[in-house]
């Protein structure tokens, strides 16, 4: 039995009885049903969301100085703060050949290969959960295309001056999104909010929420704080595009629970009783 047949009448008929007196959802009926899109219109969807990030990327360059100016306001407030990290990190990444190049690569392409694999485990395991937990992703990463639009912001690597490494550069290892060849296909001021940090902590998530079995779960909730140890070992962003990276996505669950009414996913008790079911 699927979720979308578990749902109660009174949550199907009545969606805008919501305890503690909560508004919402925003969406009509029609407009929020429980069954997985079809195939094609997800595929539709991702190419959406790929040429708007395309006209972002060709538009965010005539910003480089603004984007560079944030950046040193941003590195010179988490000084004030004592929470400037990224320095100390990247050196001591940087110390070590192997780990540095894994995390080249690990930057370059599990990011987008851990998503996608979400995203397809979870359109064929979890139909019923599958078009909440999917919007929360997809308005996390338009929130996400708007502030690189508005607040182009430049990563720490491009800081002349302040010591950062491009691991990239220098150990020579193919993959950054904003180094060598591959410059060209990405947007190099797209720092703030981390989308790194949007995946990845969505990713991790969605596994730990949903996955039965528990060395899953774990590496779910591992998988976000990898990244983020990463995109600061190789000087693609700040602690605070992390940070706003965060923000970002719980705007997105809180976007996607005012829309539909319904939590992205299961309550973590009854989660474990399923689970914990032959």
């Amino acid at each position: 039995m699927t979720e979308a047949t578990q749902a109660s009448p009174a949550t199907s008929e009545h969606p805008r009885q919501r305890p503690g007196g909560l508004i919402g959802p925003l969406l009509p009926a029609r407009l929020r049903p429980l069954d997985r899109p079809r195939l094609w219109m997800e595929l539709a969807c991702s190419g959406l969301l790929y040429w708007a990030y395309t006209l972002t990327r060709n538009a965010v360059p005539a910003h480089r100085t603004a984007a560079l100016h944030r950046a040193h306001a941003i590195w010179h407030a988490e000084q004030v703060l004592h929470v400037d990290i990224e320095l100390t990190v990247n050196h001591a990444a940087d110390r070590v050949g192997w780990l540095i190049v894994g995390m080249n690569y690990y930057y370059a392409t599990l990011h987008f290969i851990v998503t996608i694999g979400v995203l397809v485990w979870l359109y064929v395991r979890h139909p019923g959960r599958y078009r909440s937990v999917r919007t929360a992703l997809y308005t996390a990463t338009l929130l996400a295309l708007a502030g690189f639009a508005f607040l182009a912001t430049a990563p720490p690597r491009f800081l002349a001056g302040r010591g950062f490494i491009d691991t990239v550069v220098v150990h020579h290892t193919w993959g950054s999104w904003a180094s060598g060849d591959v410059a060209s296909l990405s947007n190099q001021y797209a720092a703030m909010p981390s989308v790194h940090i949007i995946w990845s902590a969505w990713s991790g998530l969605t596994l730990a929420f949903l996955a039965r079995r528990t060395w899953v779960r774990v590496l779910g909730l591992c998988y976000p704080l990898a990244t983020f140890t990463v995109i600061l070992a190789t000087a693609n962003h700040f602690v605070t595009d992390a940070a706003a990276g965060a923000a970002t996505l719980a705007t997105g669950f809180l976007i996607q629970r005012l829309l539909t009414g319904r939590p992205a996913y299961p309550a973590l008790r009854r989660n474990a009783l399923t689970a914990s079911q032959p």
